[in-house]
């Protein structure tokens, strides 16, 4: 059993289709389906069920693929690691985050980044939920992760300091001037709520927020995207809350809550950071993650949303 059959399984799965993957991976086809037959002669029964139109994981192969991805995915990691260690040009490194992170904070550390190592490439996997993202570093998606510290992670955690989460309203809401805003202030108004808004205990958080509060929150929108969600409550849809960093790129106004709610960022890899994603992090904890969104402190957070 090779490294390279692994792949080429992952790839067919991928491409749910035998020609789509030959061609991707360079191969002719019928190499390529040798290659899958050798793999499962080996596994001891079928992997895949070919169809007319595509193929289909047997109950053997939806056991087989999720060590088939890591496999392959690990030695991505560890070319990647090699590459990056010893400061060769054209290496990559692979980070995953959330939607609203990678809108609002990353941008402009990207832009120092590439200025410092022109030759390493960045590859981005971005995920709407923290859930979604700690399955995707579970299954090696990514050498390193950014998003809310993750509950009981076996790898190294690295805190990156506190995101303030803030409401969103329109320019000419009445609210507009005050320079804090209490969760009951609220009660009367009109909400745009988001799906990636976190979920506690199988509720929404701000549902949570707002019964502790006295009230349930009149929804007037909901949206999928967190930057749509800005939008709309900068048109005066409704009140908003989210990240201070997502709303920067809009007119809105942000105010801040009282009491003050924050969110710890963290970066998380699995294994002990070293090469390029130790210097990314290291980017990550100096002036340029704290300076766009970011406020540190040797506190826990006021308010924490879960995610």
């Amino acid at each position: 059993m090779s490294l390279r059959q692994m792949e080429y399984l992952v790839t067919v799965v991928e491409e749910a289709s035998f020609t789509r993957a030959a061609e991707l991976l360079g191969v002719t086809q019928s190499a390529l389906s040798h290659q899958v037959k050798a793999l499962e002669r080996e596994a001891g029964g079928p992997l895949l069920e070919r169809l007319p139109r595509g193929v289909r994981l047997t109950p053997m192969g939806r056991a087989f693929l999720p060590h088939a991805e890591l496999a392959v995915r690990s030695a991505g990691r560890a070319w990647r690691a090699a590459h990056a260690a010893a400061g060769a040009e054209g290496g990559e490194l692979h980070l995953a985050t959330l939607h609203a992170l990678a809108v609002g904070v990353l941008p402009g550390l990207f832009a120092r980044w590439r200025r410092e190592r022109p030759g390493m490439r960045l590859v981005v996997h971005e995920y709407a939920t923290g859930e979604e993202l700690r399955d995707a570093m579970e299954h090696g998606v990514a050498d390193l992760a950014v998003g809310h510290r993750p509950k009981d992670w076996p790898g190294p955690v690295v805190s990156l300091g506190e995101e303030e989460v803030v409401a969103v309203v329109a320019p000419d809401d009445p609210l507009a001037g005050r320079p804090v805003v209490r969760l009951t202030d609220l009660a009367d108004r009109d909400w745009v709520r988001c799906a990636l808004e976190p979920v506690v205990d199988g509720r929404r958080f701000l549902d949570l927020a707002c019964e502790r509060a006295g009230f349930t929150p009149r929804t007037a929108v909901d949206t999928e995207h967190s930057s749509t969600a800005v939008s709309m409550a900068a048109a005066g849809v409704g009140v908003l809350i989210t990240a201070a960093h997502a709303a920067t790129r809009h007119d809105c106004v942000t105010l801040p809550l009282d009491p003050p709610w924050r969110r710890e960022v963290t970066a998380f890899s699995r294994v002990r950071l070293t090469g390029a994603a130790a210097a990314f992090v290291t980017l990550l904890r100096g002036t340029g993650c704290q300076r766009v969104a970011l406020k540190s402190s040797d506190h826990p957070a006021s308010t924490s949303s879960g995610e």
